[in-house]
This record gives C-alpha cells, sequence and structure tokens, in this order.
C-alpha cells in the first residue's frame, strides 16, 4: 500500500486542501468536529471532480456507442482474418480510424478519478493512524479523528479490531453494521447502473459477444465493490457511494434526453416527443428539435424506432423538416396511411393479335347496339358521304388488301413470288 501511496502522493496534497476548504464552510453550519461537516466534505469533493469530468463523459458515451454500431463490422473482421492476428489488428485500427472511435474512452472517467480515489483513501489512512498529511495539521487531524457517522469514525473500517475501534471511540458494531450499509447501498447502486444501460439503452437490432460482456459486468461489479468494500475506510465508503449516485442520475438523464437509436429508450423517448407535438402542435426544446433534424438526415436509413415517429408525424398530418420543426402536410397523411402515393401505372402492351380482336368485338358490339332511331340517322349520313366520295377501281383488290390487313399480313401490295418457290 505504501507504494501504491508514493505513486500519488503529488495529488494527496490538493486534495486534503479541498476538503479542509469544504470542512471551513460546512463546519461553521454544523460544527468543526461533527461528522456531517467531514462527510459532505467528502460528498462535495466528489461533486466538484465529477462536475469536472463531465467532459470526460460524455465522450465515454460517445465512444460507447460507436462501440455497439461497430460490433458486427468487428465480427466480419474477426472471422475474415482470424488465421492472420497482425492483419486482424490492422483492419481494427484502420476501423477505428475511419470511424473516430477510442475503445479505451469508455474507460476514462475511471481512470480520471483512479488519483482522486487513491489520494482519498491515503489521506483517510494517515487520519486512522494519527499522521498530518498534506494540509490538513495537527489540529485538524484531531477533529477528523473525533467525526462520526451515525457512529462510525471516517477512518474506520469493516475488518478493523476492536481495539482500533475503540480507539477511535466507537464500538465495533456500530461500524460494521454503518459500513454493511453503505457497501450493499454502493454494490446496488453499481448494478442499477450497469443494469439500466443494458435494459434500456442498448440497440436492441445488435446481437454481439460485447452485450454479452456488459451484461457479465453487471454481475460481476457488484460483486467487486462488495469484496473491496469491507477494506474501505468509512469516508472512502461515503466517496464511493456519492459517486456511483451521480453515475446513475447522470446517466439516467442520457438515457431519457438523449438515448441510444435503436434502443427501448429511444421509443420511449420518442413517444414523449410525439405526445408533446400532439398537445402543442410544435417541437418543443432544442435538444428535441436536434432528435427530430438528425433523424430527418437520416433519410431511408432510420431505424424501426423512428420510421415509427415519422409515420406518428403523417397520421397527425405533420412532417418534419430539415431544421427540427415540423410543418402540416397533405403527403405525409397519405404517406402515413399507405406507406407512400400511389404511383400510376403504365397499361401492359398488348400484341397485335389481341388488339385486332378487341377491335373486332368493339365493332361487333357497335354494330349490334345501333338500332335505334339515332343510329339509323348516323348510318345514313355515313352512306350519304360515302356516296359522295369516289369509288376504288377495283373492289376486289380493296377487299382483298383489308383482309389481308385484319389477319396480320404486311399491307399494300405483296412482292411477287420467286419462280423457283412456285
Amino acid at each position: 500500500m505504501d507504494t501504491i501511496a508514493s505513486l500519488f502522493s503529488f495529488i494527496t496534497t490538493p486534495v486534503s486542501w479541498v476538503i479542509v476548504q469544504f470542512h471551513k464552510l460546512y463546519g461553521a453550519l454544523f460544527g468543526d468536529d461533527t461528522g456531517w461537516a467531514w462527510g459532505l466534505s467528502i460528498v462535495s469533493l466528489v461533486v466538484l471532480i465529477r462536475i469536472c469530468l463531465i467532459p470526460l463523459f460524455v465522450k465515454q458515451i460517445k465512444s460507447t456507442r460507436n462501440m455497439q454500431v461497430l460490433q458486427p463490422k468487428m465480427k466480419a473482421i474477426q472471422e475474415r482474418y482470424k488465421n492472420d492476428k497482425q492483419r486482424q489488428s490492422e483492419e481494427m485500427m484502420k476501423l477505428y480510424k475511419e470511424t473516430g472511435t477510442n475503445p479505451l474512452s469508455s474507460c476514462l472517467p475511471i481512470l480520471a478519478q483512479s488519483p482522486f480515489f487513491f489520494a482519498l483513501y491515503h489521506v483517510l489512512s494517515a487520519i486512522a493512524s494519527g499522521k498530518t498529511i498534506g494540509v490538513i495539521d495537527q489540529p485538524l487531524l484531531d477533529s477528523a479523528r473525533q467525526a462520526h457517522i451515525f457512529g462510525a469514525p471516517l477512518a474506520a473500517k469493516f475488518m478493523d479490531s476492536e481495539e482500533k475501534v475503540s480507539a477511535l471511540g466507537a464500538s465495533l458494531t456500530d461500524v460494521r453494521v454503518v459500513t454493511a450499509i453503505m457497501i450493499v447501498m454502493m454494490s446496488a447502486s453499481q448494478f442499477f447502473t450497469q443494469r439500466q444501460l443494458m435494459t434500456k439503452n442498448v440497440d436492441l437490432t445488435v446481437k454481439t459477444p460485447y452485450m454479452q460482456q456488459q451484461k457479465m459486468l453487471m454481475y460481476v461489479f457488484p460483486v467487486i465493490f462488495a469484496v473491496m468494500g469491507i477494506n474501505f475506510p468509512v469516508g472512502v465508503l461515503v466517496y464511493w457511494l456519492t459517486t456511483n449516485v451521480w453515475t446513475m442520475g447522470q446517466q439516467m438523464y442520457v438515457i431519457n434526453q438523449n438515448p441510444t437509436p435503436g434502443s427501448k429508450a429511444q421509443d420511449q423517448y420518442l413517444n414523449r416527443v410525439l405526445k408533446s407535438v400532439t398537445a402543442h402542435g410544435e417541437v418543443r426544446g432544442r435538444t428535441r428539435r436536434n432528435t427530430v433534424k438528425r433523424i430527418v438526415a437520416k433519410g431511408p436509413d432510420r431505424n424501426d424506432i423512428e420510421r415509427k415517429f415519422i409515420t406518428g408525424l403523417g397520421k397527425l398530418g405533420l412532417a418534419a423538416q430539415e431544421d427540427g420543426t415540423v410543418a402540416k402536410s397533405e403527403a405525409a397523411i397519405l404517406e402515413a396511411e399507405g406507406g407512400a402515393a400511389p404511383k400510376r401505372q403504365q397499361p401492359k402492351r398488348q400484341t397485335k393479335a389481341k388488339r385486332h380482336t378487341a377491335a373486332t368485338h368493339s365493332g361487333a358490339a357497335k354494330d349490334s347496339g345501333s338500332t335505334g332511331p339515332e343510329s339509323k340517322t348516323s348510318l345514313e349520313k355515313q352512306d350519304a358521304s360515302q356516296d359522295d366520295k369516289p369509288k376504288p377501281a377495283d373492289k376486289s383488290a380493296a377487299s382483298g388488301s383489308s383482309r389481308q390487313a385484319k389477319s396480320g399480313q404486311r399491307k399494300g401490295p405483296q412482292r411477287p413470288k420467286h419462280p423457283s418457290k412456285k
């Protein structure tokens, strides 16, 4: 432990200074030697650190989502180059570079917290041993040793002996009850955080081994925290419980406001947006407009949940615009009801024989149907007009050519057959 403490000794002084500054603030409200003053100082330290880590948390979210999207491509590369590990690594790095994905980004918040965690652990261990550290001098050390959280000293551990706990002015039962409750809460918060990530904010269309690994971690992490927690001082348990609760709340906010495409959370989010549009007739909020804008930009690449949202807008007579707003549109109604406006179909081209048959039937129907006085008048007019016209010289040739045309033969004078073919 001394080796680890020496590695993070460069940050013990800043951590102890921050704790002392918060202790001055809370000490004026609750008293310098109370557990509230020292406990809230540790909580405030966590909040300050996590606020500073928000940019890394955003990178973690983007990296995790990119990794989920890339899982099918990564699996294809592994199967294609399963016998060539070097080529497999090169293709993986090329894929990461093209998509701007960093696999280590998902671990950045944890890695960034590690120095503060070990520095705080070293500070509390020094307080338990009665040693000054950083800017914590002897009066502050005595005050911290007297501070109790629900009867448990800040520097006490679950595995401490009764003599050590008695030296801190507490009973072993109180220490173990308080630490056990905090360990359970710490493990439960870690489990719930991972569970809501797997059940709500994961693309359900992507089934890869990566998802199975994340599901396994949902059960492994709480066990790790429970085993490690029995060796943590109460102050460190306060720190870790606070950071777990912060992570859970932060992730819950992200899931509700910016869910992963294709996840159950996206379906719930778009349903809320659709209800808001139904009630107000517009998309309210910049975040929601940006979401609609991204959906419109996807075009045919939308997933089933996003297409369902566009269809819901169409049933309301609205169409999503490129700037994230909605506008009235009759075409959207048609698209929502039938999927798309019906296209005009061109009639199929008939063969020459079918056209001849149809013309024959239509002519016969006209001849049989024209029996009234009006039809007689029209026939008389046609006969009169035909009498005025000059008659052809050879009726037999005309009738023969017309019969040949009706029978499908070529019109006009026929070429004489070759003498050899007679």
